[in-house]
């Protein structure tokens, strides 16, 4: 004998009752969203930096004040920015794309492809340069500037660091093979011998992170300020 109130008329009434609103499914799934918005912004944006600084300040002063270098009691610049130098009696950094150049509140690349003709020729009013009236430079013409402005041979091989920007624009860096060929202009130009040079460049010269990571470096900022300590810097009016 079947029991009326048993498990099958439960099932029965089960499918016979209205299935839930689709505005309250709806909300139901929305919900976990909305509250985790405002919880991973506080977590995530406010108590995580916050916690950091707080460990940073104490822990890291120099690093979490921005690796700032101070010469005369000035700053004159940040380990982790590049600057433009242009005169002979200078290391060169990396070309930027970063505003006008080096421009921190502007840091960025071409954002172009490695297949786009602009790269490898360049063009007149390229919107990466940020000025129509500017002539945005591409690899062959740095590379046509590189090599004489160091006194290398046409066609000679350059640095790839040489005549390409970094994703940042503001990289504080250029490589060993960059900085060789740029000694012997320098050291003219210092009336430094080469090999002090080079010695300062090696001096200057860091290498792969923790012995793994990266590519060894030459910080041209703090080799710049070395030259300058080592021999009377050029013109003021040519820098």
């Amino acid at each position: 004998m079947i029991d009326p109130n048993g498990p099958t008329a439960d099932r029965e009434q089960d499918e016979d009752s209205p299935s839930p609103q689709p505005f309250a499914t709806m909300l139901g799934q929305l919900r976990p969203v909305l509250l985790s918005v405002p919880l991973l912004t506080l977590l995530t944006g406010v108590a995580f930096p916050f916690a950091l600084a707080a460990l940073a300040r104490p822990l890291f002063p120099r690093q979490a004040d921005g690796s700032l270098i101070v010469r005369d009691g000035v700053v004159v610049g940040s380990e982790l920015i590049g600057q433009d130098f242009t005169v002979p009696g200078y290391f060169h950094p990396r070309p930027s794309a970063a505003g006008r150049g080096y421009d921190a509140a502007a840091s960025g690349g071409t954002n172009l492809g490695t297949a786009n003709p602009k790269l490898r020729d360049g063009s007149k009013d390229d919107p990466a340069t940020r000025d129509a009236d500017e002539s945005f430079a591409g690899v062959g013409e740095l590379a046509e500037g590189y090599r004489a402005r160091n006194g290398l041979a046409p066609g000679a091989t350059v640095p790839m660091d040489a005549v390409t920007r970094s994703g940042s624009g503001l990289d504080p860096h250029i490589s060993p093979a960059n900085a060789a060929l740029q000694v012997p202009r320098v050291a003219r130009a210092r009336r430094l011998s080469e090999a002090e040079v080079r010695r300062l460049v090696a001096k200057h010269t860091r290498g792969r992170q923790f012995g793994l990571l990266g590519a060894p470096r030459v910080a041209v900022l703090p080799l710049n300020l070395a030259l300058d300590r080592a021999a009377p810097p050029p013109p003021a009016s040519a820098r």
